[in-house]
């Protein structure tokens, strides 16, 4: 190893030096060494930590869902008739019962008319059969009935009264068989007219009354059936709502079954929405939600957790659940495409953490970072409850107190020293701050400006100089 002292010759120049590189050599390489030994500094890790808390937690489900109406009704009609006029617009409110739509009507007008005549017809008849020719019958055959057993009671006697003759001789036999024949024919003619007078007490009166009664119920059954088939004409609201659709217009035909007008009770809105089983675990009807509408910067919609399915859809083999918002804001549609969020569990006071502070070694242990007062980055595996959006429930592992490293934690080593900074302010936070500097700026300015829109003149009655305006020409 050479080494030139050419500093030295020419401060000596006449001197003859002589050096071995030697010593130089290892001089420069102890020097070396050291310098390196105090070079080594322990590595030190910039982190940002925030202190375990203790409050509630919740787990929330997101989603999203298909706004739809809890009660909508698409009217059709049971006949085929041309519209004959309509009586509201599309979104027009209407009441359950409120008359919507007529269609062309004579032809059910006029069989309803007919079926009415002849109901009126048949009723007469039967109120005629009931109250008159029944009696009739029966007091007939009573007179019937009567006059025949007069008539047997008055030939017995003559019996009786020729009987005694003929064993006093005074009366020929011949005489005394024709009186007995007499007889015979009169008790005959009275047991049949006693006869026709019990039947007709017995079941004639039944029987006719039946008979009118069935002509009068035919008459009254084709007389409702006529005004059912007149009233399919008259297109009333089944429900409370708004109508949403109306397809056709007055004078073209109106088929029967087709959607004629369609009725939406916008009152009440739900949300639908199909979630998985993982994510339908734990939630029960009635839960607190709320409903977010896309694109909008309004408060979420506050709403219920109305139903979870007691059954897998077979296809995608998922859960529909509805969440019901009792009174929608005008902004929320049938139709929509909305977020949702259903809490499906909360716990109190429970000990909880950042979610950004959770970390995962590689056999799926959940561990955190605890700062310990000497500096040290501590790793303890924790045990998780309810999963936030936020925030995580700590189970078992950590105490409410101790900070945990929330920002430049992943993948530090246990045991590593780390130097804890503060936690940058956010851009809102700067603006908000910006804000509130500028807004006490310009009440500073006012009140000065105040301040010296008030002072008094000068006593010799001049003007205080603008100081704003230099009195001279400026120096470079």
């Amino acid at each position: 190893m050479t080494l030139r002292f050419d500093w030295l010759r020419r401060i000596y120049p006449r001197t003859k030096l002589f050096f071995s590189p030697l010593p130089f050599a290892i001089a420069l390489f102890i020097f070396v060494g050291c310098s390196k030994k105090e070079a080594e500094v322990v590595p030190e890790v910039s982190v940002q930590v925030t202190p375990a808390k203790t409050g509630d937690v919740s787990r929330i489900v997101t989603t999203e869902a298909v706004v739809f109406p809890l009660q909508q009704a698409v009217v059709s009609p049971k006949i085929t008739s041309t519209v004959k006029s309509f009586a509201v617009q599309r979104g027009a409110r209407v009441r359950k019962g409120q008359l919507l739509a007529v269609l062309e009507n004579a032809d059910l007008s006029a069989a309803a008319t007919q079926s009415k005549g002849e109901y009126e017809q048949a009723e007469g008849a039967y109120v005629t059969s009931t109250a008159s020719s029944i009696p009739e019958q029966i007091q007939k055959a009573e007179l019937d009935a009567a006059s025949s057993k007069a008539a047997a009671e008055a030939q017995k006697k003559i019996v009786d009264s020729r009987r005694e003759l003929f064993q006093q001789g005074a009366l020929p036999r011949r005489e005394l068989d024709a009186a007995e024949v007499a007889l015979a024919q009169a008790e005959s003619q009275y047991q049949q007219a006693q006869k026709v007078l019990d039947d007709l007490r017995r079941s004639g009166k039944e029987q006719a009354v039946k008979s009118a009664g069935g002509q009068f119920n035919a008459a009254k059954g084709k007389l409702l059936a006529s005004e059912a088939a007149l009233s399919y004409s008259y297109i009333k609201s089944p429900i409370n709502g708004v109508v949403t659709d109306r397809p056709l217009y007055a004078g073209e035909l109106a088929t029967a079954n087709q959607p004629l007008l369609t009725v939406m009770d916008n009152t009440s809105l739900i949300a639908k929405a199909h979630i998985s089983q993982t994510q339908a675990a734990g939630l029960r009807k009635g839960a607190e939600a709320e409903i977010k509408i896309a694109g909008q910067d309004d408060d979420p919609v506050p709403a219920k957790l109305s139903l979870v399915s007691p059954a897998l859809d077979p296809g995608s083999t998922t859960i529909e659940v509805w969440v019901q918002a009792a009174k929608p804001p005008e902004s929320l549609r049938p139709g929509m495409t909305v977020q949702v969020s259903i809490t499906a569990a909360t716990a109190k006071d429970a000990v909880i953490v950042p979610n950004n502070s959770i970390f995962q070694t590689n056999d799926g242990a959940n561990y955190v970072l605890v700062a310990g007062s000497d500096n040290v980055a501590h790793q303890k595996t924790v045990q998780l409850g309810i999963r936030g959006v936020s925030e995580t429930q700590i189970t078992s592992g950590v105490s409410a107190g101790e900070s945990v490293v929330t920002s430049g934690g992943y993948g530090l080593p246990d045991k590593t020293k780390i130097k804890i900074e503060a936690p940058e302010k956010s851009e809102d936070a700067d603006k908000s701050g910006d804000k509130a500097d500028d807004k006490a700026g310009d009440k500073a300015d006012q009140k000065t400006t105040g301040s010296s829109d008030k002072k008094s003149p000068d006593k010799s009655g001049k003007k205080p100089a603008d100081q704003s305006k230099p009195s001279g020409p400026e120096k470079e």
